[in-house]
């Protein structure tokens, strides 16, 4: 029998993710597409979580991918308590359309244990766009 020396991983806790997205066209152009994004967190859990960073995976229809990790969210680490919800918004470019987003938000309890919160993917898109493929 072999022990593993990484912790198994956490249990992702009840904290639910819902995002907008919207096209911005006044501060779009040919060689790149503005999306401003509002993110909605809610913590349907018993306990309080704070939020310690996020990591994005961007990836546009030219197969240009992005990576994004940093600490908290808009230069905050917020704390949702049980019940709680925490809004925020931000903006992506994307040089051809449709993108798509996805990614995860790394929580912290009141005692220390993490556990990641997936944000579900997401599709960026000019509104009446025709698709080719």
């Amino acid at each position: 029998m072999s022990h593993s020396a990484y912790p198994a991983p956490p249990d992702t806790p009840d904290v639910r993710v819902r995002v907008d997205v919207s096209y911005l066209p006044t501060h779009s152009g040919p060689e790149r597409r503005l999306f401003a994004y509002v993110i909605r967190i809610e913590n349907h859990s018993g306990e309080t979580w704070q939020l310690l960073s996020r990591h994005w995976d961007i990836l546009d229809a030219g197969g240009r991918e992005t990576v994004v990790d940093g600490e908290g969210v808009v230069g905050e680490q917020p704390v949702i308590p049980p019940g709680g919800a925490y809004v925020y918004d931000s903006f992506v470019t994307v040089q051809d359309t449709p993108g798509r987003m996805s990614g995860h938000y790394v929580m912290q309890d009141a005692w220390g244990k993490q556990a990641q919160v997936p944000i579900p993917p997401f599709v960026l898109e000019v509104p009446g766009e025709r698709m080719l493929n």
